[in-house]
């Protein structure tokens, strides 16, 4: 096994983990994060967020990932819904909010639970739907296989399952 997914399951691995995304749309396209060492193929597309910390509102956690991942400053709005995602040996359950861009500009950032040379965060960028519904199922987030436009997204509400 690779060290970058050695790390990703010591970390993560065989532990239920609360987690908060932000979907973030701008001009009809959605800010996603290329992962490697996620999933069977080692890529995996996104919407932005991470763990939470013990004491940390889920706003003020998703705003720190944000500014982590993305070096974007959001302003966190409507819990949209939430996703239960289970990749064995990950489990985790997704807490999704609406987010809009504040400041910054919009760069891969860096993931400080993970070593210099295994980091898994590889690409940030705005995607249109089209683009998403190009690329393999298994390389983008379940989200992705239930919804057709982000209009979709946008609506879900309730607790669903990948």
């Amino acid at each position: 096994m690779e060290a970058g997914k050695q790390e990703l399951h010591k970390l993560y691995g065989n532990k239920l983990r609360v987690r908060v995304c932000g979907i973030c749309v701008v001009d009809d396209r959605i800010l996603l994060v290329r992962h490697t060492s996620v999933g069977s193929e080692n890529i995996f597309w996104s919407p932005p967020g991470g763990g939470m910390e013990f004491g940390e509102s889920a706003a003020s956690a998703l705003s720190r990932e944000f500014l982590e991942e993305t070096r974007l400053v959001v302003e966190v709005g409507e819990m949209l819904f939430v996703n239960e995602l289970i990749l064995p040996p990950l489990h985790a359950v997704e807490i999704f909010f609406q987010v809009k861009i504040i400041s910054g500009d919009l760069s891969i950032g860096f993931d400080p639970e993970f070593s210099d040379g295994n980091q898994i965060l590889q690409e940030v960028d705005f995607m249109s739907m089209e683009d998403i519904k190009l690329l393999p199922q298994n390389q983008v987030h379940g989200l992705f296989r239930k919804c057709e436009t982000l209009e979709d997204i946008l609506s879900l509400r309730g607790y669903m399952t990948d």
